[in-house]
């Protein structure tokens, strides 16, 4: 079983975006209406963007891209795990303080200078692998042999 992707992104309790989101200590509230791939939610406490770029580096062992202000203050996150940067004007829509995928891309980069929403991209695989693991542990737990294997990649 390879468990990545769309499925595993929106599952409720064992999906990346969850997954993400317990790792990072952020908590997690409702999809955004328009975008249910998106998550919102907030941080325990509010912070600069630079703190939290630098949260998000230690929790998961890889330097994200922050783009924008790093002194902007930050409340209130969305964020798609994956390929995700798509979705940042969604989440500019959906009152986010700052936006975090695993990709940039071009647009994404303007979007945030632009709309002065911090964009932090953390890595498709540096933000995804939490779901695959959440997942093969509640397959172990019901009986089934399964067995998460992570292999690095620096995308």
């Amino acid at each position: 079983l390879f468990a990545y992707h769309l499925p595993l992104d929106a599952h409720p309790e064992l999906g990346n975006n969850v997954q993400l989101a317990r790792v990072l200590g952020w908590v997690p509230g409702a999809c955004l209406p328009q975008q249910p791939l998106v998550m919102h939610g907030t941080l325990v406490q509010s912070m600069s963007a630079g703190e939290v770029a630098r949260s998000v580096a230690a929790r998961l062992a890889r330097e994200p891209l922050l783009v924008g202000d790093p002194a902007k203050r930050v409340r209130s996150v969305a964020w798609c795990t994956g390929g995700g940067q798509g979705y940042f004007e969604d989440a500019i829509a959906g009152g986010a303080d700052l936006f975090l995928s695993g990709e940039a891309s071009e647009q994404t980069i303007h979007l945030a200078r632009e709309s002065g929403i911090p964009f932090l991209a953390a890595g498709h695989h540096a933000t995804e692998r939490y779901g695959a693991r959440a997942l093969s542990d509640h397959l172990s737990q019901l009986g089934l042999c399964a067995e998460f294997v992570d292999h690095d990649n620096p995308v």
